[in-house]
């Protein structure tokens, strides 16, 4: 009995086993074939189908059809495959509407001054002093979209007028994403500005924009503290509100591109978004009329300092001596009388940061001394042999009337 009983359970193991096994086979040739019909079409479908009711699929089926990749729809993915997804896509969608708004015509009278179409941008303005709102004026009308940012409510008027979004807070700012920042504060404040600034509320790929007076500093500055994403542009717009008043025609605007990242695609295409949002951004001023020099930051620096410089000194010298209009004003004195209205309007904290900013403008300053004290000895230095020559007349002695001489032939030359 005992050994009946052992053969009747191992027959039923056995029995048992192969409904299983026929069962798993069946399932899994059942589930192959429709995840094939799902990732590769009916046609490899029904080759698994054929292939499960001869038990597998033949070696001539495997060698037309080659090494066949099975893909689990339900296989678990990266955390940020969802993301990265959707990243790609709103990616590869922004690259085509970019191609889409550079192809497209702009309204004929822009293009005729620059030959380029135009792209309306979303520009935001931190500071919104006098400068800010130069610019921003002519922003908005050609059209970008313009907001604003600074520490005082006293602009919500002004901003209002003029057509841009203002906002306080620099947090809600940065909220409304613009894809390029402008830098309008003083010089003397911008370091403590970037240093607060929010960037991470900001794009990844933001455009950064100084137009500082002077150029080393802020070029240091800002790729020190921006993230290596934004990119980088430096300008001089060398004007302002007081001559640029009317029109911009033929005033130089000074740019220096530092950091224009190239973006790769998802099939490893350089995008040339960045570029064509930085060429965008000049053409606002070339549209204007503005003459536009590319040149690097240092050397803006090293020229400033005899041009610039020299013009707010000059200009800050005369005014402290209090000229007025006369009668009988010369073109030449008319000259000074606007250079000082130019240079004296702007607050002395621009001209001191003019100084202290640029590491060329000590030596300028002295040389300016130098060359002051140069003239003045020379004057000093004739009146002296004319009080000379008058008291002692023909009794000098003969070095001393031969100097004489030789200075009278060199001032006829010269």
């Amino acid at each position: 009995m005992r050994g009946l009983r052992q053969l009747r359970a191992s027959t039923l193991r056995s029995h048992v086993n192969v409904n299983v096994s026929s069962r798993s086979s069946s399932y899994l040739c059942g589930r192959r074939s429709f995840l094939h019909h799902l990732v590769y079409g009916s046609r490899m479908g029904n080759a698994c189908s054929s292939g499960s009711k001869s038990g597998s699929v033949s070696s001539t089926s495997r060698s037309k059809k080659g090494v066949v990749k099975i893909m689990a729809l339900d296989a678990a993915q990266p955390f940020d495959f969802e993301s990265k997804k959707q990243k790609s896509e709103r990616e590869r969608g922004e690259e085509n509407a970019a191609e889409a708004a550079i192809a497209s015509t702009s309204s004929g009278e822009e293009k005729e001054k620059t030959g380029k179409a135009s792209t309306k941008l979303k520009i935001g303005i931190v500071g919104f002093g006098t400068f800010g709102q130069f610019l921003a004026r002519r922003m908005v009308s050609q059209g970008h979209q313009v907001m604003a940012t600074s520490r005082s409510d006293k602009y919500n008027e002004i901003a209002k007028e003029l057509g841009v979004e203002y906002y306080q807070s620099v947090d809600d700012f940065c909220e409304e994403h613009p894809e390029v920042v402008v830098l309008c504060t003083s010089i003397l404040s911008t370091e403590s500005v970037v240093s607060k600034f929010p960037f991470l509320r900001l794009k990844r790929d933001t455009l950064m924009v100084d137009v500082l007076s002077v150029k080393e500093f802020p070029k240091r500055l800002l790729l020190r503290t921006v993230p290596e994403e934004f990119d980088i542009l430096c300008t001089h717009p060398m004007f302002g509100p007081d001559s640029g008043k009317g029109s911009w025609e033929n005033l130089p605007l000074m740019y220096d591109q530092v950091r224009i990242n190239e973006r790769k695609g998802s099939k490893g295409t350089i995008k040339k978004k960045n570029k064509s949002r930085c060429e965008n951004f000049l053409s606002i001023f070339e549209r204007e009329g503005c003459r536009m020099i590319p040149m690097t930051c240092e050397e803006h620096d090293r020229q400033a300092a005899s041009t610039q410089f020299i013009t707010h000194t000059v200009g800050r010298m005369l005014g402290d001596m209090m000229l007025e209009s006369t009668q009988i004003n010369t073109k030449g004195y008319e000259s000074l009388l606007t250079l000082i209205e130019n240079t004296c309007n702007d607050s002395f904290e621009l001209y001191y940061g003019l100084f202290m900013y640029n590491q060329n403008a000590t030596e300028t300053l002295e040389a300016m001394e130098r060359s002051f004290d140069r003239t003045k000895k020379k004057l000093f230095d004739q009146l002296h042999e004319v009080l000379r020559e008058q008291l002692f007349g023909e009794n000098q002695p003969e070095h001393i009337q031969e100097q004489q001489r030789q200075q009278r032939q060199q001032q006829i030359r010269n």
